[in-house]
């Protein structure tokens, strides 16, 4: 069975396709400077949806998504941008955790693997 990497970068690839299977590398917002935690989830799911599109899917098909949030206290402001980008009836299983960033500006990290 083939790899296909997506963006390779020297650390790591921001998407690997293993079979009919698509890994995304966590994603973190791309402008995270003064932007709140709902600014940064949606440039994260802009993102999520890009990569998927490259690899040949789209967010009906996600099986599994780690979400870590610097401050758990910020649960429902993330939520509310997930909840509108979210496919009703095409949920992953999903869990939340709260977490040290790679760096302060980073509120919110997604990871994600969907089917293709």
């Amino acid at each position: 069975m083939s790899i296909t990497r997506i963006e390779v970068g020297p650390r790591m690839s921001q998407a690997v396709v293993h079979g009919n299977t698509v890994y995304l590398a966590g994603q973190v917002a791309a402008k995270p400077e003064g932007a709140s935690v709902g600014d940064q989830t949606a440039q994260i799911l802009a993102q999520i949806d890009a990569l998927l599109a490259k690899a040949g899917t789209d967010k009906t098909k996600l099986l599994s998504a780690t979400i870590y949030l610097a401050d758990i206290a910020t649960f429902a402001e993330m939520n509310a941008k997930w909840d509108g980008w979210i496919v009703a009836g095409a949920t992953p299983a999903r869990a939340t955790v709260e977490a040290k960033l790679a760096a302060p500006a980073y509120t919110v990290e997604i990871a994600v693997i969907a089917a293709i």
